[in-house]
Formats: C-alpha cells, sequence, structure tokens
C-alpha cells in the first residue's frame, strides 16, 4: 500500500510541474527578452483585444514550415488587436540554431522572446509551435484557444481548417472557438537545464 501512495503521488507531482493549461483558465504572466534586447511582458498587451501566443523556435522542421503563416497571422490580425508573440523555449546549447543570436538574425516584425524562465511551463506547452490564443478579460487575459495553428503542417496550400484563425474570428465576435482544442503538431521542446 506504501509503494501504491508513493507511486501516486510521484505522479500527481510529475503532472503539476508540466500542466496543461485549459480554455478558460487565466494566462500566467511572463517578462521576457524580446531580440530587440527589450524585455516584455503579456501585461504589455493590456490595451490589446487579444494575444496570439506561440512557442516556436528555429531549428525544428515544424517550425520553419510555419514561419510565414505565422508572419501573415501577425500581418493580418496585429490591427485587429490581436498581435503575435513568439517565445523560443528550447536550449541552444542542446540546439545551437536556437540561440538568442539565430533568433535576432530572423529579423521579425513582430517580439520573439527567449524562454529562459521555463514560461512553456505554466502554458504547459510541448511542442513548437504551440499556440495559446488569449483573450482579454477583466483581470488580465484568459485562454480561448490551445493547439495547431491550421490542419497542414507540411503544406500551407493543403489547409482545410483554420482552426486558430477560426478561434480569432469567434474572438472578436464574442463566442467561444469550437474547436477550442486541438492537438498541437510539432518538435518536442527541448528546455533549459
Amino acid at each position: 500500500m506504501r509503494k501504491v501512495s508513493s507511486l501516486l503521488l510521484v505522479l500527481v507531482l510529475s503532472l503539476g510541474v508540466h500542466a496543461q493549461l485549459k480554455v478558460g483558465d487565466g494566462a500566467p504572466e511572463f517578462r521576457l527578452l524580446n531580440t530587440n534586447y527589450q524585455e516584455v511582458a503579456l501585461s504589455d498587451y493590456s490595451e490589446q483585444q487579444g494575444l496570439i501566443l506561440i512557442f516556436t523556435c528555429n531549428h525544428c522542421p515544424y517550425a520553419k514550415l510555419y514561419e510565414e503563416r505565422i508572419k501573415q497571422l501577425h500581418q493580418t490580425y496585429e490591427a485587429q488587436a490581436f498581435p503575435v508573440v513568439a517565445i523560443n523555449p528550447n536550449d541552444s546549447v542542446q540546439y545551437k540554431e536556437d540561440g538568442f543570436s539565430f533568433m535576432v538574425a530572423k529579423g521579425y516584425d513582430f517580439p520573439y522572446l527567449l524562454d529562459n524562465e521555463g514560461i512553456y511551463k505554466a502554458y504547459g506547452a510541448t511542442k513548437t509551435p504551440h499556440v495559446f490564443l488569449l483573450v482579454k478579460a477583466s483581470n488580465g487575459f484568459k485562454v480561448s484557444y490551445i493547439g495547431a495553428i491550421d490542419d497542414s503542417p507540411q503544406d500551407a496550400a493543403r489547409v482545410k481548417e483554420t482552426y486558430l484563425e477560426n478561434a480569432i474570428k469567434a474572438a472578436q465576435q464574442g463566442r467561444a472557438a469550437e474547436p477550442s482544442l486541438t492537438k498541437a503538431i510539432g518538435c518536442s521542446i527541448k528546455p533549459f537545464n
């Protein structure tokens, strides 16, 4: 009986370390270094209607396939008060291409933040890319969609379901996203140790 209790405790603790946020949960605050060498915080976006938060990186083939789509999302939705903020949670010791200088070289026109704080854990991000659509609430932001950008990671020309864009449009109309949760397809996060 003691072994079973110990095993259950270990299981509960391990789940808590990397717990997945749920739709409707409040979005955890962050303050991370941007590629322009300034810190960016979630609270900096209090005037926005929402935020497209994407955990991504430089080395992952899936992240590379989504780069242009992420840029287009920012171009389209920044003017509608739903800008993109990207966060790189990967350890550049394991993957040199995910280092800060390589992030700077991307030259994105949206914040690209270095997650050396483990913010991905607070959100429960497990893949790159992994999307969290945040919508303005009375006390900060709440999560309204979690998952994939669309249904075709390999080929943008074959997209049939634009999950994220559908969720943004639903939020703009005051409706719940349908679906509000999809499976993020990408590379597993390689965190700082």
